[in-house]
């Protein structure tokens, strides 16, 4: 039994941290992500035109968004003719997606849930995406075979997450330093006494996305910009230009 087998349930703990604490300060972010006109990813904002995180084509594409939270990403999809849906397990970060919907007159559907077990038919839709959404929050050995599910043959599978090496590197109390603070062998579920992310190191990520029937197309490692437009808690802008806190992988189902 591996590790993130024998582990206590991670779902509810995080419902509850989103509920309880995380969805208040990401409320007053939604309305500057949702009235964005060129789609900004991650941390540093990197703009679609510098990563090319969409495929080609997206218009009339039927899309999921896994931990979708206040689903600014499924509304930047909506824009640009796709069909998006949106799934989360937090109520409070979908009434504010719901707010968000009302206010700028963009209608899809939003369902509470768990992107690990989601109420969809096999082979629904034409890509899945996750911008620190599953990719962060979710038992990836769940969520990414899920994905599979969903996804029709020759689907996108586009994910942003931290970097593994960020993961190395932050500590329980602070920001990412120059040290490694814990070991790669056996990476998977961080937990933070509040709630629980996943990071695998990218063998395991490649091996698993193989596994669940995906050809890998890209991996982005995202360089923060000069100058940044902020610093964050557990990683420094300085840090982030020097090393990758955050990486975008494109992967398509193979078929």
């Amino acid at each position: 039994m591996t590790a993130h087998d024998c582990r206590a349930n991670h779902v509810e703990q995080n419902r509850r941290y989103w509920d309880d604490e995380a969805a208040a300060w990401h409320e007053p972010l939604a309305r500057d992500h949702w009235s964005q006109t060129e789609p900004r990813w991650g941390l540093w904002g990197t703009p679609e035109s510098q990563v090319s995180v969409l495929p080609d084509g997206i218009g009339g594409m039927r899309t999921i968004e896994l931990g979708c939270g206040t689903a600014y990403v499924s509304a930047w999809l909506a824009r640009a003719g796709a069909r998006p849906v949106g799934i989360d397990l937090s109520e409070k970060q979908l009434a504010t997606a719901r707010a968000m919907q009302a206010e700028f007159g963009i209608d899809f559907p939003l369902v509470l849930g768990a992107a690990e077990k989601v109420p969809y038919e096999d082979n629904t839709f034409d890509l899945a995406i996750s911008e620190y959404g599953a990719s962060l929050w979710c038992d990836p050995y769940q969520w990414i075979p899920e994905a599979a599910r969903l996804l029709v043959p020759g689907g996108h599978l586009v994910f942003m997450r931290y970097s593994p090496l960020f993961a190395l590197c932050v500590r329980p109390e602070g920001a990412a330093s120059t040290t490694l603070s814990r070991a790669q062998f056996g990476l998977t579920r961080l937990d933070w006494g509040n709630h629980v992310e996943f990071v695998l190191p990218h063998g395991e990520m490649l091996r698993l996305l193989r596994s669940s029937g995906f050809l890998v197309e890209d991996l982005i490692e995202v360089q923060a910009p000069q100058p940044a437009h902020r610093d964050y808690a557990e990683v420094p802008a300085d840090w982030a230009r020097q090393w990758p806190s955050e990486e975008i992988w494109k992967a398509r189902l193979a078929g």
